[in-house]
């Protein structure tokens, strides 16, 4: 129990992170701005749900997949790793915001998938999970998806309360941390193939 609070920080802070509440936030409210509350309920809790489905589908097969092609979880640090800085330098460079709206059909694709749950979070579960353990990771990935659902149902309150350029700030920020844990994971990657993991380096 003792190792399973310890590894709980360190297992939520990456997949908050890798969700980055501050930017759905933002990305929710206009693209939702034309539907009724209840609809809107809707539509979260059917993304929610998919993004646990998904999630917790990947930590049981990714394993398997991973033995199947001859993958090592050192090979996918290095490659996630990769992809998370290209996602965070993405972040970190786009102000686009579209313009296209969400319907109630879209809470599973692309709300749900990709975008609670996209190739970032699918790459952290994965590398926590391998370093922590299932308990811990499981427990944080849940604890996240509460929080996505709790911001995701009163954005429109927290976006009419607080100004876009502070939303669009700490979005930036945690693309900042994102690129950080991407440059962990393929330091970890690389001396995990050296076999120079645990000797300080």
């Amino acid at each position: 129990m003792e190792e399973f609070l310890k590894a709980l920080p360190l297992t939520f802070i990456p997949l908050f992170v890798a969700i980055d509440v501050f930017w759905l936030t933002g990305f929710f409210a206009p693209y939702t701005r034309q539907m009724e509350p209840a609809q809107r309920k809707k539509l979260v809790l059917r993304a929610i749900a998919t993004a646990l489905v998904a999630g917790l589908g990947f930590l049981a097969v990714g394993e398997l997949i991973f033995r199947v092609l001859g993958i090592t979880v050192n090979d996918f640090k290095v490659a996630g790793g990769a992809l998370l800085f290209i996602i965070s330098i993405k972040e970190l460079t786009s102000d686009a915001k579209g313009s296209f709206l969400l319907s109630e059909s879209g809470g599973s694709v692309p709300l749900g998938v990709p975008l609670i749950v996209g190739p970032a979070v699918l790459t952290t579960i994965l590398v926590l999970t391998e370093h922590f353990g299932a308990a811990p990771t499981v427990a944080s990935f849940i604890l996240n998806l509460a929080l996505a659902w709790a911001a995701l149902a009163g954005a429109h309150k927290i976006v009419a309360r607080v100004r876009e350029e502070y939303i669009a700030a700490l979005s930036k920020f945690m693309a900042i941390l994102l690129a950080s844990i991407a440059v962990m994971m393929i330091r970890l990657g690389v001396l995990g193939m050296l076999g120079l993991m645990g000797k300080g380096l």
